[in-house]
């Protein structure tokens, strides 16, 4: 079956749609995003304007017909930090109901973490042995760590690119007493955590998912996204401690000069390096390996897990 899978992020609304069916690995056949940037358009109170609210309608309006056109049978549509943190969250999901005829399922932090969790351990398999998994969005943190599929611990961390730049990195380039003060910040956040984790065992194999951790491997070597999704691709905390000093010099502009950069994630991806950084440093983590399945395709590949296998 052809499955569409919708994902209302802090950045971008993305569907994916792919060629599934239970016990095969599920297949892309198309991409359709727009860059929304949710997380930026929350008001002082913490709500998502009506401005805010007009552009995700339009956009979601914009995915379903994308979806139709591709001859999806069924569309998983879902949202992730910016939205499940809008104080106007039940409004906001009220009118794209009322709009659009989406029920969009709000994904906790914890949700998330643990689909993300999935989806990796679906892709490096049982040999990969006990799994730590980092995905930094653009609203929040996840990091899962277990010896099945379902993690033993999920958390989710108020750390996302997106969410920190806004809050923290007002200046292009970034003031460098702002960006020291987030950095003491995100290691603080992240460091309440690291007992937990510890306490569970340590790692076999720790991975990275989000297009963040994919910007940051490519920018310091790993293999372009063109050379397929079976090459492996490593990223060292050595590298990234190189890279996060020269990153805070920059400006957006010549951040999006970078290999892999996009120019829509080039304002933020300072803020996502000190969080990699913070968390292979707190973790212990010299080294990582970027898996290219993450929380859109955990979402698919437990919807097939509840299909009857014909």
């Amino acid at each position: 079956m052809r499955l569409g899978v919708l994902d209302v992020g802090s950045n971008t609304v993305h569907l994916l749609v792919v060629d599934a069916h239970p016990g095969a690995c599920p297949l892309p056949a198309h991409s359709h995003k727009a860059e929304l940037r949710l997380a930026q358009l929350l008001d002082t109170d913490g709500a998502i304007g009506p401005t805010g609210v007009d552009k995700l309608v339009a956009v979601i309006v914009d995915a379903l017909q994308a979806a139709e056109d591709k001859g999806c049978e069924d569309v998983l549509p879902f949202a992730t930090s910016a939205v499940r943190e809008a104080t106007n969250a039940d409004q906001v999901l009220a009118r794209v109901r009322e709009e659009t005829g989406v029920d969009l399922a709000v994904l906790s932090g914890a949700e998330e973490a643990r689909l993300t969790f999935l989806a990796a351990r679906r892709w490096f398999g049982w040999s990969s042995g006990r799994l730590l998994v980092l995905d930094i969005g653009g609203g929040s943190l996840e990091i899962a760590c277990g010896v099945d599929e379902e993690p033993d611990i999920a958390v989710s961390l108020p750390l996302g690119a997106g969410r920190l730049t806004a809050g923290w990195l007002p200046g292009d380039p970034p003031d460098p007493t702002d960006v020291k003060a987030l950095r003491r910040h995100v290691r603080a956040q992240i460091a309440r955590t690291v007992g937990d984790f510890n306490r569970t065992g340590s790692p076999d194999h720790v991975v990275a998912t989000s297009k963040t951790f994919k910007q940051l491997a490519r920018m310091a070597g790993a293999a372009r996204s063109a050379e397929g999704p079976y090459v492996q691709r490593d990223l060292s905390r050595k590298s990234l401690e190189e890279w996060v000093p020269k990153l805070a010099a920059m400006t957006a502009g010549q951040r999006a000069e970078l290999p892999g950069v996009s120019e829509g994630r080039a304002q933020q991806l300072l803020a996502g390096a000190l969080v990699a950084e913070g968390a292979m440093d707190l973790f212990g983590v010299d080294v990582l390996e970027i898996c290219p399945w993450a929380l859109r395709e955990g979402v698919i590949l437990r919807r097939l897990d509840h299909l009857p296998v014909t």
